[in-house]
């Protein structure tokens, strides 16, 4: 038998093939946070007081962390869900693939349409709104092991909430609800400043928060860490953050994580 790692990464093959034959899911996964950077970035298209920055290039670094979220996060919460409620991973499961190299597969495949939805945010909001791409090394390392923890993370919270809801059926409305919430709370559409003290304080427990300040970091420059709580980006706790959810998203997923539906036993 080849070894998990090979196995994972021909499960990783076999699930970007399935992605990208959906060609409906494919555009509107990729469609769906370019549309938002699009309005929130032509609406709101002055510059921002005291930061030496355009609202554009707020919000594309904020997109990138919503779009890292819902390529892993619901997408892995949603799919899941509905594979255990058609049985497949039942019948996953009684072949000699190793457990390990499903989620192998799936890491993949997040992996991938990860970079690809940054990607197009970055051509979007360089061609269309003049945003400037970090110049140096050190930027580009930053942005690396933030998409990279916070990728990981998501993806494994993604998994294990994959076991909360009762069937495929409601799997959306499960995973999309918090998300959304999330999402309104963590800095993507609203300045930070402006968000109550308690909803920071709900929104800095989850790695969406710390993925937008990291970001913030990565492509605004320094005058703009006046938009931040604490007057700067963080990184050390953004580091500690989403490393404590790839190690806390793990346990999750083997504490809870269910190759059958409760109904089937």
């Amino acid at each position: 038998m080849p070894g998990t790692w090979s196995l994972g990464l021909h499960q990783g093959a076999l699930e970007l093939r399935q992605f990208f034959r959906l060609r409906e899911q494919v555009v509107f996964t990729f469609a769906f946070p370019i549309v938002f950077l699009f309005l929130f970035a032509t609406i709101f298209s002055d510059d921002v007081k005291g930061a030496d920055i355009t609202a554009s290039q707020l919000y594309v670094a904020a997109m990138i962390a919503a779009g890292i979220m819902s390529t892993s996060f619901q997408s892995l919460g949603i799919s899941i869900a509905i594979e255990r409620d058609e049985k497949v991973l039942r019948r996953l499961r009684g072949t000699p693939m190793p457990p390990a190299a499903y989620f192998l597969g799936k890491i993949w495949l997040v992996l991938v349409t990860g970079l690809l939805e940054t990607l197009a945010l970055l051509l979007v909001g360089v061609t269309l709104f003049d945003v400037d791409l970090p110049t140096s090394a050190g930027k580009w390392l930053t942005f690396g092991w933030i998409f990279v923890l916070g990728l990981t993370g998501c993806a494994l919270l993604g998994i294990a909430i994959s076991s909360v809801p009762k069937s495929g059926r409601s799997a959306t409305s499960v995973v999309v609800l918090p998300f959304l919430v999330l999402q309104f709370i963590s800095g993507v559409y609203i300045a930070v400043d402006t968000i109550p003290d308690w909803m920071r304080h709900v929104s800095a427990l989850f790695p969406l928060k710390w993925m937008c300040q990291g970001f913030r970091g990565v492509f605004l420059p320094e005058s703009a860490n006046v938009l931040e709580i604490t007057g700067s980006w963080e990184y050390g706790r953004i580091a500690l953050v989403l490393g404590a959810w790839c190690v806390g998203g793990l346990a999750l997923c083997l504490l809870t994580f269910r190759w059958k539906n409760r109904r089937d036993g």
